[in-house]
């Protein structure tokens, strides 16, 4: 017959110290995608494109349309810095002039 192992007593922890030095963690900024207007691409092509890529309804991509058309430039998406390198790099796949940048706070 097997012996029993005898009772042990759990592991003495040590004290948690407080972190030294700032503790404050900034929330990381989304990554802003700025479709800007361009004289070559069709309104109808460019709605397209926002629905082909974002899938964006047609109402919401004719709205973007329309902002890119009338104040030069419009924010399509956000998110990562990885995110809005594939969809700057897609965009420009596509013939759009795009750009990428960090959100305001």
């Amino acid at each position: 017959m097997a012996r029993s192992a005898a009772p042990t007593e759990a592991p003495a922890t040590a004290p948690t110290e407080r972190p030294v030095g700032d503790t404050h963690v900034e929330p990381e900024l989304p990554w802003l995608v700025v479709v800007w207007n361009d004289p070559i691409n069709l309104m109808s092509y460019v709605t397209w494109v926002f629905q082909k890529l974002f899938g964006y309804s047609r109402e919401k991509a004719t709205r973007l349309m329309l902002e890119v058309h009338h104040a030069g430039r419009a924010v399509v998406s956000s998110g990562t810095r990885e995110k809005a390198e594939l969809d700057v790099f897609r965009l420009h796949e596509h013939g759009l002039w795009a750009t990428m940048q960090r959100d305001a706070p």
